[in-house]
């Protein structure tokens, strides 16, 4: 199963605060606003999504149909295919993609100890 690219969501308190630690650690800003309270800090194949008061907890990310320059890859899992073989193996969703429609969706999954993944599909 090709998940696509992988980043971290983290739910910063100081978006200003974290962005420069981060930018400390060799990582640049590669895409988002900080007046729309998130960023996207790459470092070589490395992604942190940075996101103030949108969510509570950090966030396992994975976009099918991108690799880590947010470039579409041509073969890729799409996120409804994914989200059936989850179902297939018993793994429950919190929300689900729209198994008739294409094209851009999303799933949401939780791990064995709470930690929420999601299967974000941009194309």
């Amino acid at each position: 199963m090709k998940l696509g690219a992988f980043s971290i969501s983290l739910a910063v308190k100081d978006l200003e605060v974290s962005k420069t630690f981060y930018e400390k650690m060799g990582f640049t800003v590669f895409a988002g606003e900080m007046e729309r309270n998130y960023l996207i800090m790459k470092n070589g194949n490395a992604l942190i999504g940075l996101f103030q008061g949108m969510f509570e907890n950090n966030i396992l990310t994975f976009n099918p149909g991108w690799d880590e320059n947010a470039q579409l890859v041509k073969d890729f899992d799409d996120v409804r295919s994914i989200q059936k073989h989850l179902k297939k193996n018993d793994i429950a969703l919190i929300s689900e993609a729209d198994e008739s429609t294409s094209g851009p969706a999303s799933v949401i999954i939780t791990d064995p100890d709470g930690n929420t993944i999601l299967l974000d599909q941009h194309v």
